[in-house]
């Protein structure tokens, strides 16, 4: 074991703090006035990584940071989880030869007890010192969700008697009197938890021939979670019934339903959904978490171009500004944040909304009931007799809807909505399909704005790579028909196809932080079309000339597909997921 003047003398021989700050320190631990490593990481002298990696070289230990590693289940449970957490060790690789054990102590014990039991198998054991912080991060994934639903499952397995007595708890907190009262509320609050946890969006609860399948979507690709037996899917789809108040009976048609619950402290909302299958139900739960707050629009990831025609636009006190994109492309996210920019003591800003997703102080929310006579129509009615400024509409979803958001738009009101279309063009010429006139068209739509969601990569483990010369070259083609002034916006240079082999470009690995995905977190793509007065004049009297090339010759476009590209270049995400979300001809 090393004194602490040791490792002082070493960090000070590697230029990681001065030597006025160590004699400063020495002088302290003299007279016992500090502990070294805890003051040294409080006063972030040194991050835990880089103090790991010192202290290893005085036990003669190599290093090995986990947050970079993607730990396979089979290595990460050759040791249990009472030993990984006795010890604190973590078992990070292992094949048929050879065990990499990392430790944050140099503990002879821990270095004994992992010895035995690689004895047992016939393997070598090298080891390596890991921080406290990376352990923590990989311990947690010893609490499992299947640990935690399979301990469940065997109290349930043991009890007798009608399956759903265990869940009729009225509660609508998921307290820990709930986790150990029922198994299957146990279940149903695992798997709510975890998903809150790996920030899925939705939760899918799915009955098959012979078992219950969970996935959970997270940035947008939806994932397997778990796989439950059939012969508990039932009790899990009416616990959740119960908590939405939804009819239990009632398993022929669809039921649409509310919970909220609190998780750590936090409030968050579920929007619930069923869909009778046969002669059970598929439960469906979208996540509505209050505490992430609203997004600022810079935090969006538009391209200069689109965000700066955005804030022009939104400017204006009158007219229709349209966002566009397939179910779940970040529509509704782009609304809030451009209300949030909009939303001020001098304004009346109204909203008509299904389901309202987050509460905005100062606006006034409403929440659409199809099945009460109150819809989009008959909220816009509504709204006009109450002095809004600002109307944001969920969706135009019919031509009644379009119509009131057209008169709106004319009579001194400026409407947000949202249209489901390919792009931004195709917005135009569905509003035409809904019988809206041309004329009162082009007097009203101001901007259209169509956006899709590309997973951002892992900053954590993201490596470089190199792309084909096939790809790269359909990425010059592509880029090259950008207006120069949007290029140097964005303090590019791609003049040619050597221009774009000077950039760097990365791919997913997968680690700890990002759920071995290799993605963390999303960011928006998007092209914008301003309606000025040559699209005006094409949708009055040349439609059919309507397209890009028109677009290109009447203002700075960027297209969806030149947007993913940017982010390729940018290093942020990969151009594989660029080809998920948009097509690109020849890739």
């Amino acid at each position: 074991m090393y004194k602490p003047e040791e490792l002082l003398a070493l960090l000070e021989k590697k230029n990681i703090i001065t030597p006025a700050k160590a004699v400063e320190i020495k002088t302290a631990l003299d007279k016992k006035e500090l502990v070294l490593e805890p003051f040294l990481l409080k006063n972030k002298i040194v991050d835990s990584e880089r103090l790991t990696e010192v202290k290893a070289e005085l036990h003669h230990l190599l290093y090995q940071n986990l947050q970079t590693e993607t730990i396979k289940d089979d290595a990460l449970n050759f040791l249990s989880r009472d030993i990984a957490h006795n010890y604190s060790v973590i078992c990070f690789f292992k094949d048929s030869i050879v065990a990499k054990i990392g430790l944050v102590h140099y503990d002879l014990k821990a270095m004994e007890a992992v010895s035995f039991l690689a004895k047992g198998q016939n393997l070598k054991v090298e080891y390596y010192l890991i921080s406290d912080k990376s352990f923590q991060e990989v311990f947690r994934k010893y609490d499992k969700l299947e640990e935690e639903v399979s301990s469940a499952l065997e109290v349930k397995a043991k009890e007798k008697g009608d399956e759903l007595v265990a869940i009729e708890d009225k509660s609508e907190a998921l307290k820990e009197e709930d986790v150990n009262s029922a198994p299957v509320a146990k279940i149903v609050s695992v798997i709510i938890r975890h998903a809150v946890e790996s920030r899925a969006s939705d939760i899918h609860i799915e009955p098959f021939s012979n078992e219950s399948r969970v996935r959970y979507r997270i940035d947008g690709i939806l994932h397997n979670s778990l796989i439950l037996p059939k012969s508990i899917h039932n009790s899990v789809v009416a616990r959740i019934k119960v908590l939405a108040k939804l009819k239990l009976d009632e398993t022929r048609i669809p039921q649409d339903g509310h919970i909220r619950l609190i998780i750590d402290a936090r409030e968050i909302d579920f929007r619930i959904s069923t869909l009778p299958l046969g002669a059970t139900e598929k439960v469906e739960l979208r996540i509505l978490d209050q505490a992430k707050g609203l997004t600022n629009i810079e935090e969006l990831g538009f391209n200069k171009q689109v965000y700066n025609t955005i804030k022009e636009n939104i400017k204006r006190t009158s007219g229709i500004i349209l966002l566009t994109g397939p179910t779940g492309s970040g529509k509704t996210t782009s609304l809030y944040s451009i209300l949030n920019v909009l939303n001020k003591e001098t304004v009346n800003i109204s909203t008509l909304e299904d389901p309202i997703e987050y509460q905005i102080k100062g606006v006034n929310q409403s929440q659409v009931r199809p099945e009460l006579g109150f819809d989009f129509a008959t909220g816009l009615r509504s709204f006009l007799r109450q002095d809004p400024n600002i109307i944001m509409v969920g969706e135009v979803r019919d031509e009644e809807t379009a119509e009131l958001a057209i008169h709106a738009g004319l009579t001194g009101h400026l409407v947000l909505s949202t249209l489901h279309t390919n792009d931004a063009l195709g917005a135009v010429f569905r509003l035409l399909d809904m019988k809206i006139e041309p004329f009162l068209l082009v007097s009203t739509l101001r901007l259209v704005v169509a956006q899709r969601l590309l997973r951002r990569l892992c900053p954590y483990c993201k490596k470089e790579t190199k792309l084909p010369e096939k790809v790269l070259s359909e990425m010059t083609a592509v880029m090259a028909q950008l207006p120069i002034e949007v290029v140097q916006a964005e303090n590019l240079s791609i003049k040619n196809f050597e221009d774009i082999k000077t950039f760097k470009f990365y791919e997913p690995v997968g680690c700890a932080r990002c759920s071995n995905t290799g993605y963390l977190e999303r960011l928006a793509i998007a092209e914008a079309v301003v309606i000025n007065d040559e699209i005006k004049e094409l949708i009055i009297n040349r439609r059919n000339e309507l397209n890009i090339t028109a677009l290109k010759h009447s203002q700075l476009f960027v297209s969806l597909k030149q947007d993913g590209i940017f982010k390729v270049l940018a290093g942020i995400t990969s151009i594989d997921e660029v080809l998920r979300v948009v097509e690109i001809e020849n890739l």
